[in-house]
């Protein structure tokens, strides 16, 4: 048994009255917390990467909506798209844990790294960061200095941080966060030029639900751009460990944890990004060698094809088309 000893007691005490709330927000302010995303580095690095990339498969024009799945604990990423020349950026999150304070500091910290054309943080700073890039060079192609003089005026920025307090509302506003988030209609319909996330689909229960609202925001043309996580999140000494767990030891496992991992593999994500209505621009995908035999695997998982026992991570990318999706 791979299984984490750890992981099963976790799951057990989260389930106890006097245990279970304390741990449960101890984890809601770690791990739901974000980890790097209140570096303005990190912050920096994935919202550039997920530009560059995005742009490469086919994105027309400089996106002027974005929305973020998962922000955690705070919203640098979306800042670094206003900084970068996007009027508005949308935050949806299942837990409201950004702090005003944070958040500004950040955007100080990111202004200056937009203001000097810094190069991109790359795996000796992150070593888990995705998606690959080939170099990381400021991309002074993309945000040219007519762009970003115009994103980093001074008027502008004071307009982000009053956005960022509160103090910017109705139409104008260009920073909307909503957590903990439930409704489609967070978002107006066909609104969206770009929706990225970083390692958050793997924490969604409802996947179908997520790919049709994606299609319901994105306008046609517009990218979704996801960098997803399939491995065992510590829940498993072998990095795919997750997939021998049958559905009973999962559920203790999971306990009341709010942040799990649902365990779908890539295959699954790719179905559902087709049948909500979107082409596949890209699929880059992180083969690791399984830590696994297929005799280990649980029994809804024995049919799991060998590309997906061995995908520990993927960057994927989808374009919006007109066809009505079909979750």
């Amino acid at each position: 048994m791979k299984t984490n000893p750890r992981a099963v007691a976790y799951g057990l005490c989260s389930l106890t009255p006097i245990v279970g709330p304390y741990l449960l927000r101890r984890e809601t302010r770690g791990k739901c917390g974000g980890g790097g995303t209140a570096s303005a580095r990190y912050c920096y690095s994935v919202w550039l990467r997920h530009l560059i990339q995005t742009r490469n498969c086919g994105l027309s024009g400089h996106p002027e909506t974005v929305a973020e799945l998962g922000p955690g604990g705070s919203i640098g990423c979306g800042l670094a798209a206003l900084l970068s020349g996007c009027s508005r950026y949308y935050a949806l999150d299942a837990v409201n844990l950004v702090s005003v304070d944070d958040n500004l500091r950040v955007l100080d910290e990111l202004v200056e790294l937009f203001s000097s054309r810094s190069s991109i943080p790359g795996g000796d700073e992150f070593p888990d960061i995705r998606p690959p890039l080939e170099t990381c060079d400021f991309p002074s192609t993309l945000l040219g200095d007519e762009l970003l003089g115009k994103a980093l005026d001074r008027r502008r920025i004071q307009r982000i941080r009053n956005s960022i307090a509160g103090g910017d509302e109705g139409d104008g506003q260009m920073v909307t966060y909503r957590a903990p988030w439930s409704d489609p209609a967070s978002i107006p319909e066909g609104s969206v030029d770009l929706l990225f996330s970083q390692a958050v689909l793997e924490h969604v229960d409802d996947l179908p639900e997520m790919y049709r609202c994606m299609h319901l925001w994105l306008r046609p043309g517009g990218c979704v751009s996801h960098t997803i996580d399939f491995r065992s999140h510590e829940t498993s000494r072998a990095w795919n460990g997750h997939w021998a767990c049958g559905d009973l030891l999962w559920k203790v496992i999971r306990g009341r944890r709010p942040c799990s991992i649902n365990r779908e593999p890539l295959s699954t994500h790719v179905d559902l990004l087709t049948a909500s209505g979107f082409a596949v621009a890209a699929k880059l995908a992180r083969s690791t060698v399984s830590e696994i035999q297929r005799s280990d695997l649980a029994r809804r998982f024995r049919g799991i094809s060998d590309s997906d026992l061995t995908t520990s991570g993927v960057f994927l990318v989808g374009t919006r088309t007109k066809a009505a999706p079909t979750v």
